[in-house]
């Protein structure tokens, strides 16, 4: 489906040469945005996109940077300020990220603590800040967290990277309202990506995970990617400093209880 209500906006996503951000990026370009696909090293993936992007005849550009080195923000910034081509900067997704399998409190070493927080939290923080000057106002600033930032898993620095984006996103949203511009957190649950493809390809691990939802499934990225649509357009205007959950109902109870399966009868008192 194709609507205009992003339509003369320019967005920047980061991390959509796959997964959820690529998703955004389709999302956005549907919308009418002209969509700055960020990438790392996956240029092949990126290309890909924006090569979708414009058969469905929308209008993409990209950027390269590796977040977690030095100057990675502002090799972002020199080539996004290139393409705007002195066009205001509307709205910013901080998707990219990284969650390192040893990133655990057992495991992790200085060097993969730094580098979790280099990308996710160091690289969106800098990014913004270097963004704001040329962001309209009314723009809209979303980031990706995560549910690992309200239930437990082993990965605890990922974790606490995501809850240190949350609470930007709060403090980020007093700081700029004077100027109209909204900044919130979109939390995914369990996301059928290339990084949950280890799980997704195991019937039981699958059957564990959907068991997890009220809805009883997994999201897909274009789940997510149609809650960061929202946030983003005119509809969302009046949202800000907000985390939300979109995750099918992760974690809410069983199933079913006794007292509430169909036939069982209720005795009052």
């Amino acid at each position: 489906m194709t609507t205009n209500r992003l339509a003369g906006k320019t967005a920047l996503v980061t991390g959509a040469a796959r997964g959820i951000g690529r998703a955004i990026a389709y999302r956005f370009a549907a919308d009418g945005a002209r969509v700055c696909v960020h990438y790392g090293s996956s240029v092949g993936a990126a290309e890909q996109t924006i090569g979708e992007i414009e058969r469905r005849g929308g209008r993409a550009f990209a950027v390269q940077a590796e977040f977690g080195v030095s100057g990675d923000v502002e090799a972002l910034m020199a080539q996004l300020v290139a393409g705007l081509d002195g066009k205001p900067l509307d709205i910013l997704v901080n998707n990219a990220g990284t969650a390192e399998p040893e990133a655990t409190i057992d495991q992790a070493t200085p060097e993969v603590f730094d580098r979790e927080f280099a990308i996710n939290v160091r690289a969106p923080f800098f990014l913004i800040q270097r963004a704001l000057p040329i962001m309209s106002d009314g723009g809209r600033i979303i980031n990706i967290s995560s549910g690992t930032t309200w239930f437990v898993t082993p990965g605890v620095v990922y974790s606490m990277a995501k809850g240190a984006l949350n609470v930007l996103t709060r403090s980020l949203a007093q700081a700029v309202g004077a100027r109209g511009i909204t900044v919130n957190s979109v939390s995914p649950g369990v996301v059928a990506t290339d990084r949950s493809a280890g799980m997704m390809e195991n019937p039981e691990a699958l059957a564990s995970a959907k068991a997890l939802t009220a809805l009883g499934g997994v999201g897909q990225p274009a789940d997510i990617a149609d809650a960061v649509a929202f946030l983003a357009s005119h509809d969302g205007r009046w949202i800000t400093g907000q985390v939300l959950e979109v995750n099918g109902g992760l974690w809410l109870g069983p199933h079913s209880v006794p007292w509430q399966r169909p036939g069982t009868k209720h005795e009052g008192r």
